[in-house]
């Protein structure tokens, strides 16, 4: 069999990709070692930058009535999430098998090819593409790609079969961890006993999700999950309640391991997700971490994989990817410390919650939390380049419009907003950038969009993943930014 991508894991990442990169008109095989979709929601926090994606693709609606709530935290202390300069402020519930199925029907849709019960079971790379040993229900077949996409969890086989390097340090605390069904026990977030920390929240079907740590417990040798009898014995001694009488629906155990590869590409195979970093799932970090990573590479790697990617546009994918994981990961250490630390953290904390009492702090750390603080790196000192484009309400000649709905499409937006862009400016590009001419409320004449610090924004170039690529500087830097992410123009 030949396709052009193989995604290795169909959880939310690896859909998240598979669809972007149909958008950008590239056959892709997802293999999927599961023979049918968990319904285990082990995530069920989506961050603001996570939901600004998704509405970029249409698919906010797709998820139903969601819940969303400004009330967050680092470290288990209270942050207030209603700072956040996002239209999705704060931090939103969806069960990670409703994302999973959100994405799953999209990708299908745009004709993504879903094979469950398919695992790989080996991989080698050439010059011209990768071969993938797929082990399915029919017996074993080989599958060409020109490039193979591991997106198969902190177990990953592909980061182990490609020879990734993975450096980092083993889990030396641990959380258990239990979705529990007849139990009825006070909703807790992040309450600190003498022996430990306990969590506990009942969602709308009665079940409660439970999650105990104990302060200064090694972390337990297991081969595989640990039993319910260990989180009842863990729960009565940190809280003093008894809740063996619940049924168990699922059970699991994580700790503070940290790794992240060295490398995000080997050659012709590239991770995203869980299969590319390992840390404590504090605050929902991984679902959210990986979800970012796949909508940066997509676009990339259909790019490349259609021969119209300028040079190093894949090799962005890792240089713009990797550091905004080696940021995340420090962050979540931060918070480890604050969380799973016994009394001995207690003054930390408390220098931790005096300085969230000042907006600057709170701002920055909602920042940090939602994912809202990335700004991939740039020569220029433009406020707006490399950053997120703003949510702009906008008029164009279809009617009303904006900054998200534009990006629906998954190729490069470049948005006039004050009729300044030469005709044809952008012609060479026409197949991989939509040139738009667009006001903004109040029509033409009034005033447009400001960046920070008050300049206005007359037109303004938006890569696929709503990071902005140029704004301001004429036509010659306008042009070079176009070259850089889009490649040469046709002739």
């Amino acid at each position: 069999m030949r396709t052009r991508v193989v995604v290795v894991g169909a959880g939310p990442v690896g859909l998240m990709l598979a669809g972007e990169l149909r958008l950008g008109g590239v056959d892709v095989v997802v293999l999927e070692r599961l023979s049918a979709p968990t319904t285990e929601s082990r995530a069920s926090t989506l961050h603001a930058r996570t939901m600004e994606i998704l509405d970029q693709r249409g698919l906010v609606e797709a998820l139903g009535p969601v819940p969303g709530d400004t009330s967050g935290h680092f470290g288990g202390i209270r942050l207030d999430l209603g700072g956040q300069d996002s239209r999705f402020r704060g931090r939103w519930k969806v069960p990670q098998a409703d994302v999973e199925r959100v994405l799953g029907r999209w990708a299908v849709g745009l004709g993504a090819v879903v094979r469950r019960g398919h695992e790989l079971v080996g991989l080698r790379q050439d010059g011209s593409g990768v071969d993938a040993e797929v082990v399915g229900p029919g017996g074993a077949v080989r599958i060409r790609a020109d490039y193979l996409v591991g997106c198969d969890g902190e177990d990953s086989a592909v980061r182990r079969l490609a020879g990734f390097a993975f450096p980092g340090t083993e889990a030396t605390r641990e959380l258990l961890r239990a979705d529990v069904a007849g139990i009825d026990v006070p909703d807790r977030r992040f309450e600190r006993h003498e022996r430990g920390l306990a969590i506990a929240n009942r969602g709308p079907d009665g079940v409660t999700r439970v999650m105990v740590h104990e302060f200064g417990h090694a972390v337990a040798a297991r081969s595989g999950e640990p039993d319910f009898a260990e989180v009842v014995a863990a729960w009565a001694r940190v809280t003093g309640e008894d809740i063996g009488a619940g049924r168990p629906i699922w059970v699991n155990a994580f700790g503070n391991a940290r790794r992240l590869v060295e490398r995000y590409r080997v050659g012709r195979v590239l991770l995203a997700g869980d299969a590319a970093h390992v840390r404590l799932p504090v605050g929902g970090q991984a679902i959210n971490l990986g979800l970012h990573e796949a909508a940066n590479l997509g676009w990339k790697l259909a790019a490349q994989a259609r021969g119209r990617a300028p040079a190093s546009l894949l090799d962005s994918y890792h240089d713009e990817r990797h550091a905004v994981g080696r940021r995340v990961l420090a962050a979540i250490d931060a918070q480890t410390t604050l969380l799973l630390g016994g009394a001995e953290v207690d003054p930390l904390r408390a220098v931790v919650a005096e300085l969230l009492d000042h907006d600057p702090v709170v701002e920055h750390l909602a920042c940090v939390v939602g994912g809202l603080d990335v700004r991939y790196p740039d020569e220029s000192d433009t406020p707006l380049l490399g950053a997120t484009v703003p949510h702009w309400e906008l008029t164009t000649e279809s009617g009303p419009s904006s900054t998200a709905l534009l990006l629906h499409t998954g190729r490069g937006v470049l948005l006039d907003l004050a009729s300044c862009l030469p005709r044809g400016v952008a012609a060479g590009w026409a197949d991989r950038v939509s040139v738009v001419s667009a006001t903004t409320p109040g029509g033409p004449g009034a005033c447009p969009p400001h960046e920070p610090g008050g300049t206005p924004v007359r037109a303004i170039l938006v890569r696929p993943d709503g990071h902005v690529a140029w704004v301001r500087g004429g036509s010659t830097r306008l042009h070079a930014a176009l070259h850089r992410w889009f490649g040469a123009p046709d002739a």
